[in-house]
């Protein structure tokens, strides 16, 4: 068998009993994120065991609400803004039933309040492919040091800040963190936005000044003093969609995805046909993989719509042909496409195109490049480069220089100095896992959403392709 399974189910997944109770919900394991989905062994379990009760997910949501309404003018102004906008509502709104079983699942096992499972709402409107302009991407909107501190991976293959599964599990980490250390929700939010540094000095001017240090009494930049009223408009619509003429999604409290582990090397494109997919969907549930190949060595799992996984499984069982057609080496010397091309026996476009090499850039030593499988490299893609594989490119140096040659017959001429070039050290890389301190989480997760709203609403429903600039939500005026 080409592709292997983890028996892993979360809670009440691990009995596969039909009289699941979706109410009650058990903490997974601390230490193993990717346990976390619906998951099945489709080696010898039917997809068909994992069920749940047709209950409405947004009555589940509107039980798990803890929070108090703020009722400031803010945000009165965020219910407005909102309201008055019922087709952008919506289509974020139809977006998020793919996540949000999952979201609040997890909120619920941390007891947490379900307020913040509606969180990305504020931050991408969930649009997994969103990405601000200080380069803070998915759903929760990590910043690429903070994904770094909370273990997300960023490399050649896969950036996990998009991934569905582990940023959520990571922003719930990260708000858990912000919650104990100021005490409150609404500080713990506004900390998320900002940086837990800033609202640290804000704290502190205030205390210097004698005034108190709750969320309402800081002196905060406008995006962090609409964030949490942002919110809590959110709440307001969920708890009452028909006073604000919005219509909510009709959403079972049953999970939308199943992960699936990978045993060996799979194309994504073979994953799409054997699920009987749109790649679209796929895309949407799937949004961290940056190459046309899924990696068994990198412990990676794939999320399919419950009803596919089963397809899924029955078309893999009948599919007796290679699973990948790519494969990964690591180079070992600085040099040109064409010429590191010739020397892997590829064709210099195709590694261009796949590895996203733009044209006039060499690829440096030790980076890694994925590459079509021969005879002479057929294996899957190692451990080792699965999990560290970086790429980095630059400039080659300008031509050097012709001396000029001396002029026969001429009389007291020096010899002309060609000076030596220095080597262009603009390089291009691409970031492999790594980690930074706690603290440095915290002040650099800021928000940096300049008009996610405006484009958010001009983004078509389906997931994966919009492209929107956002980090810490829509803007509202």
């Amino acid at each position: 068998m080409r592709l292997m399974y983890a028996v892993i189910l979360i809670a009440a997944f691990l009995s596969g009993c039909a009289s699941t109770d979706w109410s009650s919900d058990t903490p997974t394991k601390a230490n193993s994120r990717s346990s976390r989905a619906a998951r099945v062994n489709l080696k010898n379990q039917s997809v068909s065991k994992v069920y749940a009760p047709s209950d409405n997910l947004w009555i589940r949501i509107r039980d798990g609400f803890e929070m108090e309404p703020m009722n400031t003018p803010q945000e009165l102004d965020q219910v407005r803004w909102l309201s008055a906008r019922p087709d952008y509502v919506n289509r974020s709104m139809t977006r998020s039933s793919r996540y949000l079983f999952y979201i609040v699942q997890e909120v619920n096992a941390r007891n947490m309040p379900t307020e913040i499972a509606l969180l990305p709402f504020v931050e991408s409107a969930f649009v997994t492919s969103a990405k601000s302009s200080a380069k803070a991407v998915g759903l929760w909107q990590f910043m690429p040091a903070t994904g770094k501190d909370f273990k997300l991976t960023q490399n050649v293959f896969r950036d996990e800040r998009r991934d569905i599964v582990q940023s959520t599990d990571a922003a719930l980490d990260y708000l858990q963190r912000l919650n104990n250390q100021f005490g409150s929700w609404e500080l713990a939010l506004a900390a998320y936005n900002w940086g837990a540094g800033n609202i640290l000095k804000a704290q502190k001017r205030n205390i210097a000044a004698g005034l108190p240090t709750d969320y309402e009494s800081l002196t905060l930049p406008n995006e962090t003093r609409n964030y949490v009223p942002k919110l809590m408009a959110y709440r307001q619509i969920v708890l009452d969609p028909k006073a604000y003429g919005i219509t909510l999604p009709e959403l079972e409290n049953h999970p939308y995805f199943i992960a699936v582990d990978v045993g060996s090397d799979i194309d994504v494109s073979l994953a799409i046909k054997l699920a009987e997919i749109p790649p679209e969907e796929f895309q949407s549930l799937n949004p961290s993989f940056n190459k046309p190949v899924i990696l068994s060595n990198a412990n990676q799992q794939i999320l399919l719509p419950f009803a596919h996984a089963e397809i899924f499984q029955d078309n893999l069982k009948k599919y007796n042909k290679p699973l990948s057609s790519w494969t990964a080496v690591q180079v070992s010397k600085t040099e040109s496409v064409d010429q590191t091309a010739k020397s892997l026996g590829v064709d210099a476009d195709t590694l261009r195109e796949v590895n996203a090499i733009p044209k006039g850039m060499r690829i440096k030593a030790g980076s890694t490049v994925l590459i079509p499988k021969t005879s002479r490299r057929p294996g899957d893609v190692s451990s080792a480069l699965a999990e560290s594989a970086s790429l980095s490119l630059e400039k080659p140096p300008p031509p050097v220089p012709k001396c000029p040659k001396p002029v026969k017959g001429a009389k007291n001429t020096k010899a002309a100095k060609c000076a030596p070039v220095k080597a262009s050290k603009n390089t291009v890389s691409t970031a492999s896992k790594g980690n930074s301190s706690a603290n440095n989480a915290a002040s650099q997760h800021k928000s940096a959403s300049t008009g996610l709203a405006k484009s958010a609403k001009n983004a078509s429903s389906a997931t994966s392709s919009s492209k929107t600039s956002s980090k810490g939500g829509s803007k509202s005026q």
